[in-house]
């Protein structure tokens, strides 16, 4: 099987209806877009010399061309590599290397810093510009080739997350998972009709980038936004033009969808579905989504290794306000998504009691098989067929789950996980730094932001701008902390394990 062939079903059910359109025009029909994935393949295996089982990369935001380079990948019978754009360059060199990526496509006008002052051409044969003369060349009309056949097991997406160790790892999902996710979104979280919508407000390389599947498979129109990324204003723009609207969004990005929707109180005729997940979502905040924007969301609990898969709140569970335990549903996850078996396990090894916490644990069709070339990261992630996902909940008795930590020490701001161990690394190679400690903080804003607690060596001095400059040299803006405080001393137990929830404690606000 080959996870393309639901785009071939696609243009042979539907050849001239829209199948991606940039803000309000359709660009490539389902014939146009089969065509020049078919074109793009057999240039990637007949010019770039790709064969199948080759890792090819995508470190672009969102552009048109991002969905034509997946399916052209996985066409010619390779693997893909979503990397996002807006990582540090250094970073993206690793995972470029790591993964063994022999090709990288980019779209130099909105690089920015990932790719300035850093040439990728050392790692990998070729950087391609997809708004270039040579990107041109590739997807010109020639005679295609056939679609590789793959096995269900073999690599389609080699997804990278941090880890608690700070270095990113590579999630094997495999064309097997992707069709399994992209049936379960049908199943368990929204259906879709061959004349609905969705825009790509949120990052093709990770959750949104999942959620096309689906859309793909009943022939609907995906929508990129003219600026390529999430601007509240234009996605309402959007709504009005289009009809049957989902999207994905991060609870920040909802949060700020309601706040412009309050001032300019656009018509939600067009928006039918928004899928929330990669953070918590307040039950304060659901609520006043729902007060402005209308019975139209559905929750998601997913990670890399489980893409979006793991549990679902409903939009029938978020809209049933007469229930008597309506506000614990609010702010629980869900129930079990149909492709998975989801179990918390509890301190004796064995399923924990309702009600009771534990680590939660999961299996099934959409279960990645393991980190790429990290046998010993997998060995202790998955376990007698488990997947062990360090966050920690419980059930209540009818089913539902609620998250107590995503885990322990991750930080999500803005929808993106940002993981204190990789920023810690790279403060205590700064000169003056003895010891840090990094922990996030409740921001209206981000939902969390980042701070960095400091220990400087004896007679050494620095300040919050020498430190964020180094970080800004070292990893992605968006990492960097938002505030730094210097400390004498960190707070530590008996056997020196900084402890991080007394760090946390002070960043609490005061109460009179």
């Amino acid at each position: 099987m080959n996870i393309a062939q639901i785009l071939k079903k696609a243009y042979q059910l539907y050849p001239d209806r829209s199948a991606i359109s940039v803000g309000m025009n359709t660009l490539y029909t389902y014939r146009l877009f089969y065509e020049r994935v078919r074109y793009l393949a057999t240039s990637m295996r007949e010019e770039l010399y790709l064969q199948p089982g080759d890792r090819i990369a995508i470190a672009m935001p969102n552009h048109p061309e991002y969905l034509v380079i997946r399916y052209a990948a996985w066409y010619a019978g390779l693997s893909v590599v979503p990397i996002n754009s807006k990582l540090h360059a250094l970073e993206i060199s690793y995972m470029l290397e790591h993964s063994g990526s022999t090709v990288c496509f980019v779209f130099k006008s909105f690089s920015g810093e990932s790719f300035s002052g850093t040439s990728h051409s050392a790692i990998v044969s070729r950087v391609i510009d997809v708004g270039s003369d040579e990107y041109r060349a590739l997807t010109n009309a020639r005679q295609a080739i056939d679609m590789e056949d793959r096995q269900p097991d073999d690599l389609a997406w080699l997804f990278y997350t941090s880890g608690t160790t700070g270095k990113p790892k590579g999630v094997m999902i495999s064309h097997h998972n992707m069709l399994m996710g992209g049936m379960s979104y049908l199943v368990d979280v929204d259906d879709v009709r061959a004349s609905d919508s969705i825009i790509h407000a949120a990052p093709l390389s990770h959750g949104s980038g999942f959620y096309d599947l689906p859309h793909v498979m009943r022939c609907a129109n995906q929508i990129i936004p003219c600026s390529g990324q999430f601007d509240p204003n234009e996605v309402l723009d959007l709504i009005q033009g289009w009809n049957g609207v989902s999207m994905f969004l991060a609870p920040t990005m909802v949060k700020r969808l309601v706040q412009t929707q309050e001032v300019s109180e656009y018509s939600m005729k067009g928006l039918k579905t928004i899928v929330y997940g990669g953070g918590p979502m307040y039950v304060h905040d659901i609520k006043r989504a729902l007060d402005i924007l209308g019975p139209r969301f559905v929750q998601i609990y997913g990670q890399g290794e489980s893409p979006m898969t793991i549990t679902v709140l409903s939009r029938a569970a978020i809209n049933d306000s007469s229930h008597e335990r309506y506000d614990e549903r609010l702010a629980s996850v869900g129930v079990a998504q149909s492709v998975v078996s989801v179990s918390i396990l509890g301190e004796r090894g064995s399923p924990a009691p309702v009600g009771q916490m534990g680590e939660i644990i999961v299996k099934g069709a959409v279960v990645a098989s393991g980190y790429w070339n990290d046998e010993e990261a997998t060995q202790a992630t998955w376990k007698d067929g488990w997947l062990h996902t360090g966050d920690i909940g419980f059930f209540d008795g009818d089913g539902f789950l609620t998250l107590i930590d995503r885990s322990k020490d991750l930080i999500i701001s803005g929808g993106s996980n940002i993981y204190p161990r990789e920023i810690e690394e790279v403060l205590l190679t700064h000169q003056s730094v003895s010891e840090v400690a990094v922990v996030g903080q409740f921001s209206e804003e981000w939902g969390e932001s980042v701070v960095a607690f400091v220990v400087l060596l004896p007679g050494a001095s620095a300040d919050e701008q020498a430190l964020d400059e180094f970080c800004l040299d070292r990893i992605a803006r968006f990492k960097r902390p938002k505030n730094y405080r210097f400390v004498d001393s960190l707070p530590k137990n008996n056997y020196g394990k900084v402890l991080k929830k007394d760090l946390r404690q002070l960043l609490m606000p005061t109460r009179n």
